[in-house]
């Protein structure tokens, strides 16, 4: 895992060495054990390493063939690397590292190597002979990948203060962006917050040369869906349980000590129970745990760690310390978002005891209908027949709705939609701040052009998403929308903050396809993420399965109104001299909250916060 930068001058000026040293010195975080550079002519590279496989200089990066016309850096792991090694016979390995295969299979089979490749990654070659520069990011989206580009230079970067550190890209605010923020907590698609840098898409790569800049999609989760046989389900359960296992072994390739996050639910233990499976060795476990019941689950861990004999860490954090935390935390955010605050504090706390990579259970709920709205979806497509009353009496009938609770206000925004279908539905039931809050805290003027962009791109897909089962369309919308876009860009960036690798077992590609396709009569939870336990029985005690779902359930609405009540109305009151926010409403909207009001949210106001300390720490005016 590192952070990889780099500058290419379009029309022949020389690159300036002190410039790609700044933008990887932004993130040095992401590699603390090395760094590396290489400048010629109109390019420059750069690189961090936290070195996982092959841990010799020899593996250092930017790194070259053996030939010298090909340089690469390389941001991630390719977890297969030795298999796709094995096909590669002819070439001169000087090196056991992952970044050498890559680079020796693209030059190879050029961009058609993707489909060989099993891991998360962002990865650029520069072709010197022919002054090419090729980049690919992994298939769901793992690790990142920003740039800029105009007639004058292409930057690249893993993150986007990197980029922003050169003075020749001005900082500022993409408008639709900002609003997509406030609609979802992140930025939806290939755009960022700040106008001018965007993200190179999950599976996608991109050429820039001379001649211009080429791109092309080379893996679509919805078009990958495996076509194969369901009809017996002890089958599908043992191909998913094998699946499963090849991908905790995957992500056991490690030249280093690999942890796991065990927090005692479903998706944790049965990552650890797979562990203990895959390898030989001993697992070892970290559990955060708390001296207050309300927030423990320390005795669920307990359980696994016992069971698969674990070496098993606990480490005590008070709840305060999430407060203590705060600043260190926001000032770690690459990207604004309104989440993002556990995953810092946990990733800390375990790198403090030595480690550097460690697997997590994040995204069992998405792959498996872990969550409320899978249910709710089969329920309002058994209720179809609503939507064909007429537009103005489902209307009617929403104004009858009791209260303006979030819940009720959901449920109007529901009945007005056109469809039932997941393009409308999902963005309905993922949004933070409703349309309604929207046009009161935001101006008109801010609103021109106003386009929801993970709604346009859902309904863009609607032929294809309607081939997939109910209950995977939920999915494949998670994994456009919330997934991608706030739960893993949050998970890298809040623990390459603290140098810590995260792997996520639930993301493997070939999983991930097969899943997908499993129809609703398999899937469909008869108890908390059935499918996934029924395919690891005996693996999962019933204790860890029928357990109640607890999670980081914090005070945060009190700590707003209290402990944090002076830092928030400083950033709130500067954030309400922009331009692009109602000030006075959104400071009535405070006082509101603090005066009690069931109708107000914390987390609506924290992204006003949130996006403000962000725009403050990074000068943008």
């Amino acid at each position: 895992m590192c952070g990889i930068a780099g500058i290419l001058h379009r029309r022949g000026d020389s690159a300036d060495p002190s410039a790609i040293r700044t933008m990887t010195d932004a993130m040095a975080h992401r590699g603390p054990d090395s760094d590396g550079f290489f400048v010629e002519n109109n390019i420059a590279l750069g690189h961090r390493r936290l070195s996982i496989i092959d841990l010799s200089s020899a593996a250092n990066q930017p790194f070259a063939d053996h030939s010298g016309r090909y340089v690469m850096v390389f941001n991630g792991e390719m977890y297969n690397y030795e298999e796709v090694k094995r096909q590669l016979p002819d070439y001169p390995f000087r090196t056991t590292s992952d970044t050498e295969v890559l680079l020796a299979a693209y030059i190879k089979w050029g961009p058609d190597c993707l489909r060989f490749f099993r891991g998360m990654y962002a990865f650029v070659i520069w072709d010197r002979q022919e002054e090419v520069l090729f980049m690919a990011r992994d298939k769901m989206g793992v690790k990142p990948f920003y740039y800029f580009l105009d007639d004058n230079k292409f930057l690249f970067a893993s993150e986007i203060r990197a980029i922003l550190s050169n003075r020749q890209v001005e900082k500022k605010l993409d408008s639709t962006a900002i609003l997509e923020y406030f609609r979802y907590q992140s930025v939806t698609g290939s755009s960022s917050i700040i106008a001018g840098i965007r993200q190179l898409e999950a599976g996608t790569w991109m050429k820039v040369s001379k001649a211009g800049v080429e791109k092309k999609v080379y893996w679509d989760l919805i078009g990958e869906v495996k076509q194969a046989d369901y009809g017996d389900v002890k089958q599908v359960q043992r191909q998913i349980r094998q699946l499963m296992l090849q991908s905790i072994e995957r992500r056991l390739v490690s030249d280093v000590p690999v942890g796991a996050f065990l927090s005692g639910g479903i998706d944790s233990s049965a990552v650890v129970g797979l562990m203990a499976e895959a390898s030989p060795a001993r697992p070892n476990t970290f559990n955060i745990f708390f001296e207050e019941k309300e927030y423990d689950e320390s005795e669920y861990a307990d359980i696994i760690a016992k069971k698969f004999n674990t070496v098993h860490t606990r480490i005590l954090l008070q709840p305060s310390v999430f407060l203590d935390e705060l600043h260190n935390a926001l000032q770690a955010l690459d990207t604004p978002s309104g989440d993002g605050i556990n995953t810092y504090v946990v990733s800390k706390a375990i790198r403090r005891q030595g480690v550097t990579v460690a697997l997590s259970g994040v995204g069992g709920d998405e792959l498996f209908a872990g969550y409320p709205f899978f249910n709710q979806y089969l329920q309002l497509q058994k209720n179809r027949a609503l939507w064909k009353i007429p537009p103005f009496l489902r209307r009617g009938l929403a104004g009858f709705l009791p209260g303006n609770t979030g819940k009720a206000d959901r449920i109007k925004q529901l009945l007005s939609l056109s469809s039932p279908s997941i393009g409308n539905v999902y963005p309905v039931f993922r949004q933070l701040l409703s349309p309604e809050l929207l046009q009161q805290l935001i101006p008109p003027s801010s609103q021109q052009g106003n386009v929801n962009t993970l709604q346009r791109d859902l309904l863009d897909r609607a032929e294809q998403m309607s081939r997939l089962p109910l209950l995977s369309q939920v999915s494949a919308a998670e994994y456009m929308g919330y997934t991608q876009n706030t739960l893993l860009k949050d998970t890298d960036q809040m623990s390459m903050a603290v140098s810590l690798e995260v792997r996520e077992p639930f993301f493997d590609q070939d999983l991930v396809e097969y899943v997908m396709g499993v129809p609703d009569r398999l899937k469909k939870p008869s108890y908390p993420k059935s499918l996934l336990v029924e395919s690891l029985k005996p693996m999962l005690p019933d204790e860890i399965v029928f357990r109640k779902k607890q999670g980081f359930l914090f005070p945060w609405e009190l700590w707003l109104k209290n402990d944090l009540r002076s830092f928030c109305t400083q950033r709130l009151d500067n954030m309400a001299q922009r331009s692009f926010v109602n000030g006075p409403e959104l400071m009535k909207y405070w006082q509101r909250f603090l005066a009690g009001d069931a109708r107000t949210r914390w987390g609506e106001l924290w992204l006003f916060v949130v996006l403000e300390y962000w725009l403050e720490k990074n000068c943008i005016s």
